[in-house]
């Protein structure tokens, strides 16, 4: 069990997260129990529960028929951790940095939108609880909260700006001026959902929060858009569903964008912000973060959107290993997809991710017990992956590398070599 005495609280940077296993065995002296199970399927289960049905279908629902789902996270079960063994792990620390940021670990808050679907109060106790625990924290576009109230819930946290991008130039230059003069210091573009999915559960049941007047405070607190409200005719207090679906429509447009807009947009981050990180999220082929690279971008997100946007593609993790291969030593690669334990973040780690953020864990807790759950669920993970660390022999997380891992070949690819024969 973890020690309450143990000399590597006072020799590290960061908590000793893994006391908090203690914490939860002792509960029930004290009359009280854990606030619920945080086994990845527990926590599916509770929070269908506690969503509305389109509340649940929204967090749950995968692309077409959730094949990339599934990929994803079949591709973790292939990889397995080496343990070391007699290595002093008194000394080991889960610290590491982003863009600047010493952060507890290598792990984020990945941006989620509609927030308030899964909670009245929406992003804020999720922003709050980044701070706390010292873990970036990313705002979605598509958040329900204006960007000003999460920035101040967020406090002196480390937070980032996911973009999605509207077809609107002065729309889009507001939101990063909103996002820096917030605190925000990273700019996220989501390069993978200028459009949803086909989402079948979502389709069958007119699943789309913005439609019905929920969730689009982060746009109806812009004050371009609010001009455009104005030009045509719609009261967003007598018209919420209206205005909700013109916001939408001007961020999920269903108009592409091409690497040729690129230079515009990281010119004016990098204006605004004074010269902060600019990043891509999405990247799932070598060519891709390659033309990143190439156009000075500061790092890159190997993600497939968790399955949710391009049904029977590749799992991210496989598409992980062949991007490092390729640029790992020219850009700052972060990881997500499929993440559902410390397990899951040790394996991207150590297939050359130097950040992982996670998502629906989050969600889940969130709808569950709002910021409780949110915190209960982080502080878990947190603990998990203090503890891996101590049971698998690593003292920091730059020692998690290749040779962390053996891995069972990856069975795509060896269809695609008997299809050769």
């Amino acid at each position: 069990m973890s020690d309450p005495k143990n000399p590597n609280i006072k020799t590290r940077d960061t908590p000793q997260w893994g006391l908090y296993q203690r914490e939860l065995l002792w509960k029930d002296n004290t009359g009280e129990v854990p606030p619920f199970s945080t086994d990845p399927g527990d926590l599916e289960d509770l929070a269908k529960k506690s969503l509305t049905i389109g509340g649940w279908y929204y967090a749950s629902s995968n692309a077409g028929q959730s094949y990339t789902h599934l990929a994803n996270r079949q591709a973790f079960y292939r990889h397995r951790i080496v343990p070391r063994m007699l290595v002093d792990t008194n000394k080991r620390d889960t610290k590491t940095e982003i863009f600047g940021h010493k952060v507890s670990a290598p792990i984020g808050f990945a941006p989620i939108g509609i927030n308030k679907i899964y909670n009245p109060l929406g992003e804020l106790p999720v922003a709050k609880v980044a701070e706390e625990l010292n873990l970036p924290y990313c705002l979605s576009t598509a958040g329900s909260t204006p960007i000003e109230d999460v920035g101040k819930a967020n406090g002196d946290g480390p937070r980032f700006f996911q973009l999605y991008m509207p077809h609107d130039d002065e729309l889009t230059l507001s939101l990063l001026q909103r996002a820096h003069d917030s605190g925000f210091t990273a700019c996220i573009l989501t390069l993978d959902t200028w459009q949803l999915a086909w989402r079948h559960h979502d389709e069958a049941h007119s699943n789309y929060a913005f439609y019905h007047g929920i969730g689009a405070d982060l746009g109806l607190s812009d004050p371009v858009f609010q001009k455009r409200l104005k030009k045509a005719g719609i009261d967003p207090k007598t018209q919420p569903n209206e205005a909700g679906a013109m916001w939408i429509d001007n961020v999920w447009h269903g108009r592409a964008w091409s690497w040729e807009k690129m230079p515009w947009l990281i010119e004016n981050w990098k204006r605004i912000s004074g010269g902060k990180p600019f990043c891509v999220k999405g990247i799932q082929h070598v060519a891709d973060a390659q033309k990143a690279v190439d156009m000075g971008i500061d790092g890159i997100v190997v993600s497939n959107h968790a399955g949710r946007q391009v049904d029977g593609a590749i799992a991210s993790l496989d598409a992980l290993e062949k991007i490092v291969e390729a640029v790992g030593d020219k850009i700052y690669i972060m990881f997500d997809s499929g993440v559902r334990g410390a397990a899951d973040v040790f394996k991207a780690l150590a297939l050359g991710a130097k950040f992982v953020f996670v998502g629906r864990l989050w969600v889940f807790a969130l709808s569950i017990k709002g910021e409780l759950g949110v915190r209960h669920v982080m502080k878990s993970l947190l603990a998990d992956f203090d503890i891996l660390m101590n049971v698998a022999g690593y003292q920091s997380v730059d020692q998690i590398n290749r040779n962390s891992i053996d891995s069972l070949p990856n069975s795509s690819s060896l269809i695609a070599e008997r299809s050769k024969l």
